[in-house]
C-alpha cells in the first residue's frame, strides 16, 4: 500500500484472523508467514488452545487472501473459532480476541459479529483489553445496517460494504457529518470494497460483503502500523481517517 509516496507491505506486523482458520496451501497465500491455533471450550468452561487451525469452511482463507493482497509481508495469525459449518459463539469470539491480543497481534480482524446485546459488554471488555495491549480491532458491520458487536463498539473499527464501492478506495462516515439519527449504523464506520480475491482460474470476482471489506481494511492498517511503528492507536486511527474519502450523503448500507 502506498502512503506518503512510499510503499508499505505490512512487514513486521502481525495480523490475527479470528475466523474459521486458514488453509496454508491456498495459492493466493504463497509466501505468507502463517501460524495459529484453534480454540474450544472444555467441560469446565475454560478456553483450550489446539494446534490445528486448518480451515474446513474456506471463510478464514478468503479473509487471509484479502489481507495478504494488501499487506503481503504481514505475519498472519490464525485463531480458529468456527467449525466447518461456520458455527461459533460470542464467547468464542471473546476468547479469540483475547488470545490474539495476548500473542502480540497489532491488528485483529474479526469478519463477523453478533446482534446479541447481552454479549456486548463481554466483547467490549475484550476489545478494551486488546486496545490496552496495543492492538487495533476491526470488525464486520451487519450487512443490513442493524446493530452488530463488536463493530458497533467504540473500542473497535466497524467496516461495512457496498457493491458499488470501487477497489482501492474506502470511505469514512464521520459522526459529525453522518449522525446516527439519520444514517443509523453507517455513522462512525468505513465503507470498503467487498469482493474476494479471485482464485486462480476464476472468471469473475465473488461478492463477500462486509467480511471481506474488513479484511482489506485490516491489510491497510497493517501497512500504516509498519509506516508509523511508534504511533499510538488513536494516531493510527486518525491516519486511516485522513486517507478515507468522504462518502456521498445519499449512500446506502448493504
Amino acid at each position: 500500500m502506498e502512503y506518503r509516496q512510499e510503499d508499505f507491505t505490512g512487514k513486521g506486523i502481525k495480523v490475527a484472523i479470528v475466523d474459521s482458520g486458514i488453509r496454508i496451501d491456498d495459492p493466493r497465500l504463497a509466501g505468507a508467514k502463517i501460524e495459529g491455533w484453534n480454540i474450544r471450550f472444555g467441560a469446565t468452561g475454560h478456553a483450550l488452545l489446539g494446534a490445528d487451525f486448518h480451515d474446513e469452511a474456506g471463510h478464514g482463507t478468503e479473509v487471509a487472501a484479502a489481507i495478504h493482497a494488501i499487506a503481503p509481508e504481514a505475519e498472519l495469525l490464525a485463531v480458529k473459532i468456527m467449525d466447518g459449518r461456520l458455527r461459533t459463539s460470542a464467547d468464542l469470539m471473546a476468547a479469540g480476541l483475547e488470545t490474539a491480543s495476548r500473542h502480540g497481534a497489532q491488528v485483529i480482524n474479526l469478519s463477523l459479529g453478533t446482534p446479541n446485546m447481552g454479549k456486548a459488554l463481554l466483547l467490549r471488555d475484550c476489545c478494551a483489553l486488546a486496545v490496552d495491549s496495543g492492538s487495533v480491532v476491526l470488525a464486520a458491520a451487519h450487512p443490513k445496517g442493524d446493530r452488530a458487536y463488536p463493530a458497533d463498539l467504540p473500542e473497535a473499527i466497524g467496516v461495512a460494504s457496498h457493491p458499488d464501492c470501487p477497489s482501492g478506495k474506502f470511505f469514512y462516515f464521520s459522526p459529525d457529518k453522518f449522525p446516527r439519527s439519520k444514517f443509523g449504523a453507517l455513522s462512525d464506520k468505513y465503507l470498503a470494497y467487498g469482493y474476494a480475491v479471485p482464485k486462480p482460474g476464476a472468471t469473475k470476482n465473488i461478492w463477500r460483503g462486509s467480511g471481506i471489506a474488513t479484511a482489506y481494511m485490516s491489510g491497510r492498517l497493517a501497512c500504516l502500523r509498519q509506516a508509523r511503528p511508534d504511533a499510538d492507536i488513536p494516531t493510527i486511527e486518525t491516519m486511516l481517517r485522513e486517507l478515507a474519502q468522504t462518502p456521498d450523503a445519499g449512500a446506502s448500507f448493504e
